[in-house]
């Protein structure tokens, strides 16, 4: 851990380094956070699924027809969206 020492810094000064900080530390996690949701209505196949959840693709099968998770059918293929993946997890742990 290293040490800051003040010298000679003014309070106006530190507080406005302080602002500068954290401001580039909300720009970051904000650009952080949009870029979450833009991946968040993304579709997943199967296999991406299973290991985003780290189950088996029988487990999975297992859960559409629960109706835990909800897939999509384009022509042959399955898909599943990402922020349904997500929210399924959250409400799986409020029960």
């Amino acid at each position: 851990m290293s040490k800051i020492q003040f010298i000679e810094i003014q309070p106006n000064e530190l507080a406005d380094l302080i602002n500068e900080k954290v401001k580039i530390n909300l720009e970051t996690l904000v650009k952080d956070l949009s870029m979450q949701k833009a991946e968040g209505s993304e579709f997943l196949t199967r296999k991406e699924a299973a290991k985003f959840f780290g189950t088996s693709l029988v487990t999975l099968y297992d859960w559409s027809k629960k109706g835990l998770i909800t897939p999509y059918r384009m022509g042959t293929r399955i898909y599943y969206k990402r922020s349904e993946l997500v929210n399924s997890l959250l409400e799986s742990n409020k029960r």
